[in-house]
């Protein structure tokens, strides 16, 4: 079992300062959260419509990926009710039981990115003590041959199968955007999957208690996603930012929408031209918010290259520009 302290537990103690290995440096405090979204409210990341032709769709994806790294999908296909009634459960986990019930599917602390429930997953290379103010629970999903519903949560007890049903949902709606992706570069649809091989899924919950120093915490560090994309999706609360032109920026969540973050891999085979998203959560004093993240990595055994047709092209790009 993994020994470091439940921040659900530092949260209802009821403490007005938060502990020292909490605390961000002066550079990576997110400062006045309620100025930061009344000063960049007028920035939103972009939402498309799969629904709509993909003549429309192609375009708006691929100024997406180039200029944010991320976009809301809407009309995507996965059902409204497998959203919701897994974002209830997930939450009823954390909110609903005893902690002692909890802690049985506590993660191993002997093992990198081991599976089950924790609160110490991304620590920041600059500052090894500095801790989220953040619990989560990992699901190791896909390939098929990881999946384990028997480490999940029984409680509540729809959680395992509402798991494994958004588990290949989220690998449908993967590979539909990947294609769409692919295209709006000018390739085959099965480049980008192509060049990721099978895919090695993750989808993990977060739930960020009420923090009394929102000013000095970070309910997640500053990164970008080592994969290939990312499909996440988040309650009503909102405290996930991008960082766009050197500003971060708040992801207002919208309602039945899934966001869609580039990570590094797809940065890479797409030499470039598709920007990986950096992005991190903020946390508030008054309300528990609760995202549910699905990582999609490359298989174990692929190199990870730029797509050769890219590197064509921008080869006869330098060239014009000479």
């Amino acid at each position: 079992m993994e020994g470091a302290v439940r921040v659900q537990i530092l949260s209802q103690m009821g403490i007005s300062e938060v502990p020292s290995q909490y605390i961000q440096p002066p550079k990576n405090r997110p400062g006045s959260v309620t100025e930061n979204i009344a000063d960049l409210s007028c920035k939103h990341v972009p939402a498309v419509d799969l629904s709509s032709e993909k003549e429309s769709v192609l375009p708006a994806i691929r100024e997406a990926c180039r200029d944010w790294g991320a976009f809301h999908v809407i009309n995507h296909g996965v059902p409204t009710k497998l959203l919701d009634d897994l974002r209830r459960a997930c939450f009823s986990f954390f909110n609903d039981f005893p902690m002692e019930d909890k802690l049985k599917y506590a993660c191993n602390p002997n093992f990198a990115a081991s599976e089950g429930y924790g609160s110490r997953l991304l620590v920041s290379s600059e500052n090894e003590t500095v801790l989220d103010w953040r619990d989560y629970f990992d699901h190791h999903t896909l390939p098929l041959s990881r999946r384990n519903p028997s480490a999940w949560p029984h409680f509540p007890p729809e959680y395992r199968e509402l798991m494994a049903n958004y588990s290949d949902e989220m690998k449908a709606l993967v590979q539909r955007l990947l294609a769409l992706m692919s295209e709006s570069l000018g390739l085959k649809a099965s480049c980008i999957e192509d060049a990721v091989g099978e895919f090695y899924q993750n989808i993990t919950a977060s739930y960020y208690p009420p923090c009394p120093r929102p000013d000095l915490t970070l309910g997640l560090q500053s990164h970008s996603d080592i994969g290939a994309i990312t499909l996440l999706i988040q309650d009503n609360v909102g405290g996930l930012q991008v960082l766009k032109d050197g500003e971060w920026l708040l992801v207002d969540p919208l309602p039945n929408a899934i966001l869609v973050l580039v990570a590094d891999q797809t940065e890479i085979i797409t030499n470039g031209q598709y920007k990986t998203c950096v992005h991190r959560a903020v946390t508030n004093a008054s309300k528990a918010r609760l995202s549910i993240a699905t990582f999609h990595d490359p298989a174990k055994t692929v190199r990870i290259s730029p797509v050769s047709d890219l590197l064509l092209f921008c080869t006869v790009c330098n060239k014009e520009e000479e």
